[in-house]
C-alpha cells in the first residue's frame, strides 16, 4: 500500500485500487474508492459545502508477523478529524476510532492480513470489485466486522416489525411502501451514509456488515461520530442539508381520499367542513381526475373551472393539492413528444413499457434535465397557473410494473447503478421551480424519498398499506426509522390505506387508534381507499375523469356520531398544539430532529429506551404511547427517569418505572414530562 497525503485527504493506492479519507465536516470523514482512478465527481447526497476542518495526517510504519515467527515493518497511515480518526494498515483495511476507541472496522480474512490471525485462507476482502460482463461498472462488495451487542436504527422505511436493525437484510431499492434512506445510526456512537443510490442490499448481520452495490464505478460513504442520536443527526444533515421550515397553515388537518371524482364533490366536503367548523388546512385530489396518464391535466368534463374551485376554497382557507403521476400513457398527447426527445426511461429489451396500471405506460426520465423543465411546463399551465398550491407526486418509486432494474436505463446510466435516487429527481422537478417563482417553501407529498430528499420540501407517506394493527405497527417502525434517516416530514394513510368494508366495527376501531397516532405525528391527513365498491362509476368510457371506481367517504364524520365524536375531540387537541408543532417544524429545520422520535433520542443514557418500540416521542415534552391491538384498552408504558404528567387524568408519575395505564377507545395514552 503507498501512501501520500493532500490537504485534509489521506490516499491509499493497492491493487489498481486509489481510496481517499478526508475531512468532511465536524467528527466526519468521506471514504471513496476507485479503481484505475475513475473518479465519477457525484456526490450525491452530500450536496452541503462541509465545515471547514484541519484534519491530522500520519504516514508511518507498524509492526506485523511474517509468518515463520518473526516481525517486519510494514506502512500504514492514519488521518484524525476532531473525534473520530481512521487509520488504513498496509493491505487497505480501515478500523475507524471515535475518541481512542474502536467503533468500527472493515472485514478482511486473506493472505497477508492479520487482523484474524487463523483465517487467512478464506480469502475474502474487505472491499470487493467485481467487473460486469460487457461494462464499465462493478458490483461492490464492502464488509466491515460486526460489534456485539451493537442497535442499529435509520435506513428509511421498510414494512416489517423491527425498529432495532441488527440481524436484518435489506433491499436497498425503491419499491411502494419501501423507502431506501442509506444512513444508519448506532447506538455506538456513530452514524454512517452509504453514499451511493445503486441497487443492492446490506445485511447486518451478526458475523460482519455486508453493503452491496450491483452497479457502480465509485465506493462512495460517510462515517460520522457523536455522542448520541441527535448530535449525529445533527452532523449528518449537516452534509446532507435540511428540510425548510414547513409552513404554518398546513400544520392542522389534510383532507383526502380516493377519490374525489368532480370539483363538485370536492367543493361541497369544503363546505361541510366549513360548517361543521372544522378547518381543513389543504384538501387533496386524488388520480384519474385527468384524461390520460401523462395528459397532466383535469377532464374538463368533470372539473369545468378548476380557477373557479381553487378560488372558493382559497377563500376558506383551504390550499389545494393535486395528483400527478410519472407515468406517460401511448395515447397521452405527450407521450410521442417525451419518447422523440429522449425524455421517458428507456427498456433495455422488449417492449417498451414500464407500467400497466390502466394504461400501456412508459414513465419519465427524471434525471434527464430536460424532462424536468417538460413536466413543470406542462402542470404549470395546466394546474399551477389556476392557483393549485402544491403537487401530489405519487408512484415516485417509480412503482414499476415489474420491478426488473436490469432492464430499465436513464439518462444518468443504468437503473441499477442510480434508480434509488428516482423520487428526489423526480421531487426536484416541482421544488425548484415551485421555489424559484413563489420564493417561499413548496410542500408536495411524495410516496418515496432519499438521502437528502429533506431539502426538496417533501412529505414522504408510508405508501398503499393495509388497514391492519399489523401494519398500524409496522407504521411506528417505518415513521421512527425515517426520522433517524433524516426525513422530519413523514405521515401515513390514517386507518391504511385498502379497507374492505367501512362498516366493519374492527375497521372503525383501527382508524380511531391511527387518528390518535397521526394527531402526535408531523401530518395529519385523512386518506384511503374504502371499501365496498358499489358506487357506479360516472362514465362509460375506459378513459378520463369518470370511469375508474371510488371509494367510500372518508371525511370526519363518515364513521359514526360516536366516532367523529372522537376525532373532533383530537382535532381540537391537534390544533391546542400548533405552536409547539410548530417549534419542533423549526428545530427539524435547525438541527435535522424529527417530529415522532424513539425513546433513546431524548434519553440515550437510558438502556431500556433503545429497546422500546411500542412508544415513542412527540418532540422532546410528550411521551406518546399508541394501542395497536384490537380490543386493547389498556397498556403498559415505561417512562423514564423524571416526573410525568398523565395528560387524560392529570396524575403526576415519578418515572424509572413501567406504569399501567387504562386507553379507552376514547383515549390514547399521553405523558407530558414536567
Amino acid at each position: 500500500m503507498k501512501f501520500t497525503a493532500e490537504k485534509n485527504a489521506l490516499i491509499a493506492k493497492r491493487g489498481g485500487e486509489t481510496l481517499r479519507i478526508e475531512g468532511w465536516g465536524k467528527d466526519s470523514l468521506r471514504v471513496r474508492a476507485v479503481m484505475y482512478d475513475g473518479w465519477t465527481g457525484n456526490d450525491w447526497a452530500l450536496t452541503e459545502t462541509p465545515e471547514e476542518t484541519a484534519c491530522n495526517i500520519t504516514i508511518g510504519t507498524e509492526s506485523n508477523p511474517n509468518g515463520d515467527g518473526t516481525f517486519g515493518q510494514v506502512p500504514c497511515a492514519e488521518i484524525e478529524n476532531g473525534r473520530i480518526r481512521a487509520t488504513v494498515n498496509f493491505a487497505g483495511v480501515i478500523s475507524f476510532y471515535r475518541d481512542g476507541k474502536l467503533i468500527l472496522r472493515e472485514y478482511y480474512r486473506s493472505y497477508g492480513g492479520t487482523l484474524s490471525e487463523g483465517s487467512r485462507c478464506l480469502k475474502i476482502v474487505n472491499r470487493e470489485w467485481k467487473g460486469n460482463i460487457g461494462g464499465s461498472e462493478y458490483t461492490l462488495t464492502v464488509k466491515f466486522d460486526a460489534n456485539d451487542g451493537e442497535k442499529i436504527y435509520g435506513m428509511g422505511q421498510y414494512q416489517q416489525p423491527w425498529l432495532n436493525l441488527k440481524g436484518n437484510l435489506l433491499e436497498l431499492a425503491q419499491r411502494n411502501s419501501q423507502i431506501s434512506v442509506p444512513f444508519m445510526v448506532s447506538s455506538m456512537g456513530y452514524g454512517l451514509l452509504w453514499n451511493n443510490p445503486a441497487i443492492g442490499q446490506v445485511a447486518f448481520a451478526n458475523n460482519y456488515t455486508e453493503w452491496t452495490a450491483r452497479s457502480t464505478k465509485q465506493m462512495d460513504y460517510w462515517i460520522t461520530a457523536a455522542d448520541g442520536p441527535k448530535q449525529i443527526l445533527k452532523n449528518y444533515t449537516d452534509a446532507t442539508g435540511r428540510a425548510p421550515m414547513f409552513p404554518e397553515n398546513l400544520m392542522g388537518l389534510w383532507q383526502c381520499k380516493l377519490r374525489y371524482r368532480t370539483q363538485d364533490e370536492v367543493l361541497t366536503v369544503a363546505r361541510q367542513y366549513q360548517k361543521e367548523g372544522i378547518k381543513i388546512d389543504q384538501i387533496v385530489i386524488d388520480f384519474f381526475h385527468w384524461t390520460l396518464q401523462g395528459d397532466w391535466k383535469f377532464d374538463k368534463t368533470y372539473w369545468p373551472d378548476p380557477k373557479a374551485m381553487v378560488d372558493e376554497l382559497h377563500a376558506m382557507g383551504i390550499r389545494v393539492i393535486v395528483s400527478v403521476w410519472p407515468s406517460v400513457d401511448r395515447k397521452s398527447e405527450n407521450f410521442a413528444p417525451m419518447m422523440e426527445q429522449g425524455l421517458l426511461i428507456r427498456t433495455e429489451r422488449g417492449a417498451a413499457q414500464t407500467y400497466d396500471y390502466q394504461g400501456d405506460c412508459v414513465e419519465i426520465d427524471p434525471f434527464n434535465p430536460e424532462t424536468r423543465k417538460y413536466i413543470w411546463k406542462v402542470c404549470r399551465k395546466n394546474y399551477y397557473d389556476y392557483g393549485i398550491d402544491g403537487f401530489w407526486l405519487d408512484n415516485s418509486e417509480p412503482d414499476y410494473g415489474v420491478y426488473d432494474f436490469e432492464n430499465y436505463r436513464y439518462c444518468a446510466g443504468p437503473a441499477l447503478s442510480c434508480s434509488n435516487m428516482y423520487p428526489q429527481m423526480f421531487s426536484r422537478a416541482f421544488f425548484e421551480p415551485m421555489k424559484d417563482e413563489k420564493k417561499e417553501t413548496p410542500v408536495n407529498l411524495l410516496r418515496c424519498g432519499w438521502a437528502g430528499s429533506q431539502k426538496y420540501g417533501n412529505v414522504i407517506w408510508s405508501g398503499d398499506v393495509p388497514s391492519t394493527f399489523q401494519a398500524l405497527r409496522e407504521q411506528l417502525q417505518a415513521g421512527l426509522n425515517m426520522g433517524l434517516a433524516g426525513i422530519p416530514w413523514w405521515t401515513t394513510d390514517i386507518g391504511g390505506f385498502m379497507t374492505d368494508d367501512v362498516n366493519d366495527p374492527d375497521f372503525r376501531q383501527l382508524l380511531i387508534r391511527w387518528y390518535q397516532f397521526a394527531v402526535y405525528s408531523a401530518v395529519l391527513r385523512m386518506h384511503g381507499d374504502r371499501g365496498p365498491y358499489n358506487i357506479p362509476p360516472l362514465d362509460t368510457r375506459d378513459w378520463g375523469g369518470g370511469y375508474l371506481h371510488t371509494g367510500q367517504p372518508n371525511e370526519l364524520w363518515s364513521y359514526g356520531e360516536e366516532n367523529y365524536a372522537i376525532m373532533r375531540k383530537y382535532y381540537d387537541i391537534r390544533i391546542s398544539m400548533h405552536d409547539y408543532i410548530r417549534d419542533l417544524y423549526r428545530e427539524a429545520s435547525e438541527n435535522g430532529s424529527p417530529l415522532i422520535r424513539t425513546m433513546f433520542y431524548e434519553f440515550p443514557e437510558d438502556a431500556k429506551c433503545w429497546d422500546l418500540q411500542d412508544q415513542y416521542m412527540f418532540g422532546g415534552k410528550y411521551l406518546v404511547a399508541p394501542v395497536m391491538e384490537l380490543n386493547r384498552f389498556e397498556r403498559d408504558v415505561y417512562l423514564p427517569e423524571g416526573r410525568w404528567k398523565n395528560i387524560n387524568n392529570g396524575e403526576i408519575l415519578e418515572g424509572g418505572k413501567t406504569v399501567s395505564v387504562q386507553a379507552p377507545i376514547e383515549e390514547i395514552p399521553v405523558f407530558e414530562k414536567l
